[in-house]
């Protein structure tokens, strides 16, 4: 079992395998995968890779996605097979990629993100209250759950004052890292 805190990277990937497959799109082409993402993003990904790869067998299989899930106090044990089945065969960093560069193929740019996000902030501060969106997020169109509002603050937490600064999650989002 790993120790590690996961990173943004991870948490993404958790996300990508539990997204719809009609919000995916598949690489045209057959292009390199490698070629889509920057060294550093590479970097990242690997690192995400090894945190879930937990036999450290160089695949992530169903039992490394039931440990990954379990070290984030999430159970999901009859999606697993649906999210192993995702990938075209055995998932190595090579198709690990691949499923990121496809997701992400799909997403929105980051002004997209950003102005869905200033519908909730009439007054252009950068930022709205946490418990806003937590309710937005509960009681409109496709609803997150408890657990997902709780893992989304735990990787983007809400300042002392309670507001979440979506500028820089819009960004996280889109590119991949914090902002320095």
């Amino acid at each position: 079992q790993s120790s590690e805190k996961p990173g943004n990277i991870y948490l993404i990937f958790l996300f990508v395998l539990q997204a719809p497959k009609k919000a995916k799109k598949k690489i045209e082409g057959g292009s390199n995968v490698f070629s889509m993402f920057e060294q550093t993003q590479i970097q990242e990904f690997k690192e995400a890779f090894t945190i879930m790869d937990q036999n450290r067998d160089g695949f992530i299989d169903k039992a490394d996605l039931r440990d990954t899930f379990a070290a984030l106090g999430k159970l999901v044990n009859e999606e697993l097979e649906d999210m192993v089945k995702e990938a075209p065969g055995p998932i190595n960093f090579t198709v690990f990629l691949t499923m990121f560069g496809e997701k992400l193929k799909g997403t929105d740019p980051e002004e997209t993100i950003l102005n869905a996000f200033k519908i909730f902030d009439p007054e252009g501060k950068g930022h709205i209250k946490a418990d806003y969106i937590k309710e937005m997020l509960m009681t409109q169109a496709d609803r997150f759950s408890q657990e997902e509002i709780k893992q989304m603050f735990a990787a983007f937490p809400p300042d002392v004052s309670g507001n979440l600064d979506y500028k820089n999650l819009c960004y996280v989002i889109t590119h991949g890292e914090e902002k320095d």
